[in-house]
């Protein structure tokens, strides 16, 4: 097994770059409705919260082994076609057996964030019950893929994700977004499948990876709508009461 056949992107070029102008639209909306001083709504300024979903754009290349599933056949050098989503299968020789992986950008990095929004904000009840409403959908939404591993329709589970942080709480709708739509998609689709995937052929099952990658980035982008949506739109602000914006 070769390391840099871990690292690739998890969708084809053209619906990677779906993604991205996603994000592009996501920072327009914000700049659009001037709420730089209100983005404390979602506990992260700004800027960094931005370059956190970068982050995790780039980091979906990177995938960490940590498991083998030996005497799989494989299927290599593909795409899988699902729910109108393009996978790309990575092309492999003499592989071992299905790898369980973890994805920098789908997993770890969306597991720090959420551990300090929900620490930030001191929402762990909301934040709980928002994850599981989540797993539960994702789980019943999730499908073992031949050659994919698990994979979920892309947009459904962040409308479901939307929907349960707008029900739980308003005010802390945009961080409760992010929690329970990534952590609710890697517990439910990814985590709650793992033994589901023997037998798949899949050279590389990624947690947080190809199949649930999309779901959780798209996840960050609707925090940000949301972030906009419950804040309400100022001409302009003193330095004073932004400080105490929340």
């Amino acid at each position: 097994m070769h390391p840099s056949n871990l690292q690739y992107l998890p969708l084809s070029p053209p619906f990677f770059l779906i993604l991205i102008v996603l994000l592009a639209v996501a920072i327009a909306w914000v700049q659009i409705r001037a709420m730089e001083y209100a983005y404390a709504r979602m506990g992260i300024p700004l800027k960094y919260f931005f370059f956190l979903l970068i982050s995790s754009l780039l980091g979906s290349y990177i995938n960490i082994p940590v498991a083998n599933l030996p005497n799989e056949q494989i299927v290599s050098g593909q795409i899988v076609n699902y729910y109108g989503m393009q996978y790309v299968i990575p092309e492999v020789v003499n592989w071992p057996g299905t790898v369980i992986a973890v994805n920098i950008g789908g997993a770890v990095i969306p597991l720090l964030v959420s551990l300090y929004l929900v620490t930030k904000f001191r929402i762990y009840l909301p934040a709980f019950l928002a994850v599981i409403v989540v797993a539960l959908a994702c789980h019943q939404l999730a499908h073992p893929v031949r050659g994919l591993g698990i994979a979920e329709p892309a947009f459904v589970p962040a409308l479901v994700t939307a929907f349960t942080a707008i029900v739980i709480s308003r005010k802390y709708a945009a961080p409760i977004a992010y929690i329970a739509g990534s952590m609710g998609t890697l517990i439910g689709a990814d985590l709650l499948n793992l033994d589901r995937v023997r037998g798949l052929g899949a050279p590389v099952a990624s947690i947080g990876g190809a199949g649930t990658f999309d779901g959780i980035f798209i996840t960050g982008i609707i925090a940000v709508l949301l972030a906009g949506l419950f804040t309400p739109r100022r001409t302009s602000i003193s330095p004073k009461a932004g400080a105490g914006t929340k």
